[in-house]
């Protein structure tokens, strides 16, 4: 994935300045937020998830659950926005999930999550914003 060209590119500079410390450290640096870390996680009014790296829509509310494991969990993302790619990292094999728009890493998808699609995207809510819909 990281010699992959996705539509928003930007120098590790612009990076940096665009993303806070562990923003950068788990978007571009791969990395995981401590678990029950982020606001995002109670979220619960309508609205769109963001990636904060490049602003494209991500997931919608309607889609997300409460998966027990600490970090925001949803069933199904918004069409083409993410894609996925093998982590070997950590000694296991796990299917990592990243924006389609900027590359930057979200988190994991899991068969573990609930009908009608059996899947959980486990995402570190740092990499995310929040856009509550309009009233």
């Amino acid at each position: 994935m990281d010699h992959a060209t996705f539509p928003v590119t930007r120098s590790d500079a612009e990076w940096r300045e665009r993303l806070t410390p562990e923003q950068y450290h788990v978007m571009r640096g791969h990395g995981t937020e401590r678990p029950g870390s982020c606001a995002l996680l109670a979220e619960k009014r309508p609205g769109t998830f963001t990636c904060a790296g490049c602003d494209q829509a991500l997931f919608e509310t309607h889609k997300k659950f409460e998966s027990g494991t600490g970090w925001p969990s949803f069933d199904t993302p918004v069409e083409g926005a993410v894609e996925e790619t093998i982590d070997r990292s950590h000694g296991m094999v796990r299917t990592e999930v990243h924006c389609s728009r900027c590359g930057s890493h979200l988190g994991h998808v899991f068969p573990d999550g609930p009908p009608p699609t059996g899947l959980r995207y486990c995402i570190n809510g740092v990499a995310m914003y929040f856009e509550p819909a309009s009233a």
